[in-house]
């Protein structure tokens, strides 16, 4: 393990006024949002669809690194480059999902765990050698009737625990995602107790197994209320105070930084809570950043809609920081 070369990759990820794109979509994903615009999810238009991504005007002054998944790292580009080496050529760094998804959880209904332990190491070396530089691996906390259970948040800790120890181990950054739900009808009280708590966990299983917190980065839910409160939405200056509330209880003094996300919420919708809720990160010597998935894509996709045309004419619309 390149200690130096964790901290630095893990620095570059976070650089001031630049995102990740997560391209990670599975191919089941990317199909039903293929649909939503009328085009058939074949493996060639999703690599013209993930160019189209990597290769807009600018692209290297907003983005810093890119989150593939499986089939995306081992594509080429249509001028006969690898995907990984058209994203290394404009400076921008490859990463890699290696998460397998979620699975119930057993002796817990209602409750999940994610799944890609077996067999990691041996991913990880191939991913290194074509050329991934970072990895991400998403946990899934639940907030419902009862749940989740202190069973289910160690479970999930300790496992982003293991993979971002055996990330490291291989001269990877890990990128480590407890994601609490945004769905439920529980309120922003809520939802701040079990973040609090799945963070605590998670940072217990982190330096119980050794990893090295600057050299690895956290990507943390929004601390807001559930879909399907009946108190409505909260205000964002409401959200953040919560959000660095949670941070401020739950963060070790090494920690390199954090990449906020908006994946999930609306596509035009401000993004207030977002791009102030790790604020105090900044103020406390560490760096953050922000996780763009669902929050651009889809006007590209609107525009782009599988066509080689229409993708060299809408390109410019999906420049810009996310």
């Amino acid at each position: 393990m390149d200690v130096q070369e964790l901290q630095k990759t893990a620095k570059t990820i976070v650089a001031d006024g630049k995102g990740i794109l997560a391209a990670d979509e599975s191919s089941g994903t990317i199909k039903k949002r293929f649909d939503s615009i009328g085009v058939e999810s074949t493996e060639d238009r999703r690599r013209a669809y993930r160019e189209m991504l990597f290769t807009t005007a600018g692209a290297e002054g907003n983005i810093s690194g890119v989150i593939l998944f499986d089939e995306t790292i081992r594509q080429q580009a249509s001028d006969g480059r690898q995907l990984v080496q058209v994203l290394e050529d404009a400076g921008i760094l490859p990463g890699i999902k290696v998460d397998k998804g979620t699975t119930p959880l057993a002796g817990a209904p209602g409750e999940l765990v994610t799944d890609g332990l077996d067999g990691l190491r041996a991913r990880l070396v191939e991913y290194r050698e074509l050329g991934a530089k970072f990895a991400k691996w998403r946990a899934v906390i639940d907030i419902g009737d009862g749940i989740p259970s202190q069973y289910c948040i160690h479970v999930n800790a300790h496992a982003l625990a293991r993979y971002a120890a055996l990330c490291q181990d291989e001269g990877i950054v890990p990128i480590v995602e407890p994601e609490v739900l945004m769905d439920g009808d529980h309120s922003i009280g809520r939802c701040f107790e079990v973040t609090t708590d799945t963070l605590h966990a998670v940072f217990d299983e982190l330096m119980a197994q050794r990893v090295q917190l600057d050299g690895m980065l956290l990507k943390p839910n929004m601390v807001i209320p559930g879909k399907k409160f009946s108190g409505g939405k909260a205000a964002p200056r409401r959200s953040r105070r919560r959000r660095s509330r949670a941070f401020v209880r739950s963060f070790p003094r090494p920690y390199r930084g954090s990449s906020s996300c908006r994946a999930g919420r609306a596509t035009r919708r401000p993004r207030p809570t977002s791009t102030r809720s790790t604020s105090w990160v900044r103020t406390r010597g560490r760096c953050r950043s922000r996780t763009a998935g669902r929050c651009r894509p889809p006007p590209c996709r609107r525009g782009w809609a599988g066509t080689r045309t229409r993708r060299r004419a809408r390109r410019p619309s999906c420049t810009g920081p996310t």
